[in-house]
């Protein structure tokens, strides 16, 4: 039994405070009836997705609430990734308080009031971050976003035609709600020496020995107590279950288990879009911390391992509208169900995340192992496709697409969008920021055309070349099939594009697609500078990965591939062969000669000289290669036998 664990389930702590409170008399009483919540940390997203903490009284907070809640805090903008934006002359940034938000308390639970006897709380109190009187951060971006389409629906119903096919007028309007909510995936393991051979992990996985069976042991309790904190958080969760990869630990002598490696999943409620943000952060930090106090390392990587499963974050999206009379509707969903797929604003979502997908891809997948993640096989969804369903009775199950249309006929409200793209280490805040920006450009044109739904379904179901008034005439958007099985690699990128490999080609979309660019550009708020400076993070996180990670990982991971087969009687000349032609490889790597410089010294001269192009392309030559040498090694073994 783990007491640090069993003290995060106390009942009678406080683990949020609601927007309904964060007046200066219900925030004292809260405060001063919770002793053990002696700090206050104002939580900043900066546009690389990092949440700022740092600990201040909460003596210095309360005597002065109001003060703090309107001024905030200063800080360093070095401290926080805005490259371009706080610079070393213009540095300063102001954290002021989000009072719309959920405020969360993070215990540290290993640090024990000896008063109170219980851990010692801090207050997190979400935050925006401001630079010359402009917000710049992650969550003020996604808030803006949302006020700004929420504005922009309900212009739309100036339309009369739009009014008769949604059942309902402006007038009617209350509100326009923004609904998201993600689905997080993570690896644990055992921190001991772990035996596990991906061969073993790749068998597992293609017989689906793992796919939501059992959860045992410290996992199971783990597992548990991660669902148990959250609802105490007020996430609200629905499932926690293993995922496709991982394989069965070992149990000890002494009834403990070792070689844990295991894929889970766990998924919460929906939320307004902000807050859906706000939870996954939250989630993110608190599940992994329950997992560590069973002696587990969680892993959120996008492809921890090569050759299995990555870990993804499926990112759901929906619209609802409150109208006066406190009638719910979904604005995706048609007046009738059964005769279609989705409404007239429902297919300008669909199409305008489609259409503009490749200046929304850089906001999804920002690193090298988001990509390595998104190839074909593991159902990584590298196709800009979508599925809706065979017919309106049958649900889309497609999960080798982009997108898939959730529809439930028993729950109106249910019925939203699920992008299958990002990953955990996705910035949430950018990635649903984006995805309705460019569901509003597709949005204005399907309302606009003054196209019925079934012509939109069609110009939806277009074939290859067919011309269309909005979707690409070169493109096909639409597929019920297997996206793997049923086309070749070159049908692939023939019908639906061809997915950047690398950092640097998802990037270029930003600025090979202008048209698709000013869709961000249009509203204001993602603007030319915040744009550039979330790439130049992009970038510079990705050349450091390249020099500092991947090259010295790599090199010491090949120094354990050496000759086996010198001194075996059994050694014959296809030993010799294979070797050789391992060596070769391996020094085209690693090794300069006279004649030669190896890709590692190539790829360092190329970022020196600021030659992304081309550090791109030596990025996927060293893919190549590692992969050749690992396979070759692999058939090289298998041969050595010692009679």
């Amino acid at each position: 039994m783990n007491d640090k664990t069993e003290k995060m389930l106390e009942p009678d702590l406080l683990y949020f405070i609601s927007k309904k409170d964060h007046d200066e008399t219900s925030l004292k009483s809260l405060l001063l009836s919770h002793p053990e919540i002696q700090f206050v940390s104002l939580v900043g997203v900066d546009l690389g997705g990092n949440d700022t903490d740092e600990k201040i009284p909460i003596s210095v907070f309360l005597d002065s609430i109001n003060e703090f809640i309107e001024n905030g805090i200063q800080t360093d903008g070095s401290s926080v990734v805005l490259p371009g934006i706080a610079t070393l002359n213009n540095g300063k940034v102001d954290l002021i308080p989000d009072t719309e938000a959920k405020w969360f308390i993070d215990y540290n639970y290993e640090n024990i009031d000896c008063v109170t006897e219980k851990p010692i709380g801090t207050l997190r109190i979400p935050c925006f971050l401001k630079h010359n009187n402009s917000y710049i951060d992650s969550r003020s971006i996604l808030k803006q976003v949302s006020k700004h389409f929420q504005a922009e629906i309900i212009k739309l119903f100036d339309s009369k035609e739009l009014c008769q096919q949604m059942g309902f007028t402006k007038e009617d309007i209350a509100s326009v709600d923004l609904t998201a909510a993600t689905e997080l995936e993570f690896w644990v393991r055992s921190p001991e020496n772990n035996s596990v051979k991906a061969s073993e992990l790749s068998a597992s996985e293609v017989m689906r020995e793992q796919y939501w069976k059992r959860t045992k042991h410290s996992v199971r309790t783990a597992l548990e107590r991660s669902l148990t904190l959250l609802e105490n958080y007020g996430l609200k969760p629905e499932m926690g279950h293993k995922e496709v990869g991982g394989v069965k630990a070992k149990l000890t002598s002494d009834g403990t288990t070792t070689d844990i490696l295991e894929q889970l999943e766990i998924d919460w409620l929906y939320s307004e879009a902000l807050q859906a943000a706000d939870n996954e952060l939250l989630a993110r930090t608190f599940v992994k911390e329950i997992f560590q106090g069973h002696g587990l390392d969680v892993s959120f990587k996008a492809k921890p391992i090569d050759g299995v499963a990555g870990s993804g974050e499926h990112t759901h999206v929906g619209v609802s509208i409150l109208l006066k009379d406190g009638q719910r509707k979904n604005l995706f969903n048609p007046q009738n169900k059964y005769e279609n797929f989705l409404s007239v604003p429902g297919w300008g979502a669909l199409m305008g995340i489609l259409k503009n997908y490749e200046v929304l891809n850089p906001f999804i997948s920002a690193t090298n192992d988001s990509l390595e993640r998104l190839k074909p096989g593991f159902e990584a969804p590298i196709c800009i496709v979508a599925s809706i369903g065979t017919d309106v009775k049958t649900p889309s199950r497609n999960r080798t697409v982009l997108m898939g249309l959730i529809r439930d006929l028993d729950s109106p409200l249910a019925t939203r969008f699920e992008v299958r793209s990002p990953n955990p280490h996705s910035n949430t805040y950018l990635v649903i920021a984006t995805i309705y920006q460019t569901m509003l450009d597709g949005i204005y044109y399907t309302v606009n055309s003054g196209k019925t739904m079934a012509e939109l379904e069609a110009e939806f179901k277009k074939g290859y070349g067919e011309p269309a008034d909005y979707l690409e005439n070169d493109r096909v958007y639409h597929s019920e099939l297997d996206v793997f099985e049923a086309y070749s690699e070159e049908e692939r990128e023939k019908f639906f594009g061809q997915h950047p490999a690398t950092v640097w080609k998802n990037l270029e979309g930003l600025s090979q697609y202008p048209e698709k660019l000013n869709t961000l550009l249009s509203s204001g708020i993602f603007t030319e500078l915040i744009i550039y400076s979330y790439c130049i993070g992009v970038q510079k996180r990705w050349l450091t990965e390249i020099t500092n990670r991947i090259i010295p990982q790599t090199a010491k991971r090949f120094s354990s591939i050496v000759p086996l087969h010198y001194d075996l009687e059994s050694t014959n000349s296809l030993d010799e062969k294979r070797w050789e032609e391992i060596k070769i490889l391996k020094m085209s790597l690693l090794k300069d000669s006279e004649d030669n410089l190896s890709l590692f010294t190539q790829i360092r001269i190329a970022i020196e000289d600021e030659a992304y192009s081309e550090v791109s392309r030596l990025q996927l030559a060293i893919q190549d290669t590692i992969r050749e040498v690992q396979d070759k090694y692999i058939v090289y073994k298998r041969n050595i036998v010692e009679f």
